[in-house]
């Protein structure tokens, strides 16, 4: 469990790496100032503007000390994510930021064992893989079984796919914290 000193530190890390690329500015990180924060663990940031995604990217598993995931997923949420048009300077005052750090992955042989809220999902087959955060399923009002067909599709996989036992399925809980709402 992280202090909230620490969600802090992240969250300022996160705002100010986000803020230099997007300015173009060189941005130092911070020396660590705690144990946890040189943790390698996976962590994902999440950025909202006016309450709508605009940017998510993470690492599932921790191959960084943590401060330096959090700095290198938020600048990619910001500027990198496919599905959205990189963050510019006038988005910067309406971005929200959120940061959930994951535990590790444990595979699971029973759906059952699935705590919709509570875990997040990496569903692998073959060469492709889907990952969903546990705050996606409380979001959306998912069941299990809507939650792991969500996951299928992002693996791009079929729906019921989560059924075949050559699937491998990961579960993991995330500790989630952000900033307070900006624009709401």
């Amino acid at each position: 469990m992280l202090t909230k000193e620490e969600k802090e530190i992240l969250l300022a890390i996160a705002r100010d790496s986000i803020e230099a690329a997007v300015n173009k500015t060189p941005y130092f990180l911070p020396s660590s100032q705690t144990p946890q924060l040189e943790e390698k663990c996976g962590a994902f940031v999440t950025l909202h503007s006016q309450g709508e995604l605009r940017g998510c990217i993470g690492y599932i598993e921790g191959i960084i000390p943590l401060m330096e995931t959090v700095q290198e997923v938020a600048v990619k949420a910001a500027l990198e994510d496919p599905r959205f048009d990189p963050v510019n300077a006038d988005e910067l005052e309406n971005i929200d930021i959120e940061i959930s750090v994951l535990s590790p992955l444990k595979k699971i042989n029973d759906v059952n064992k699935i705590e919709v809220g509570k875990h997040g999902l990496v569903i692998k087959h073959g060469y492709s893989r889907g990952l969903l955060l546990p705050q996606v399923a409380v979001e959306y009002n998912w069941d299990r079984e809507t939650f792991l067909s969500q996951t299928c599709r992002k693996a791009g996989i079929g729906a019921d796919k989560w059924k075949d036992p050559a699937i491998e399925i990961f579960i993991f809980s995330a500790e989630i914290f952000g900033e307070k709402k900006r624009n709401e």
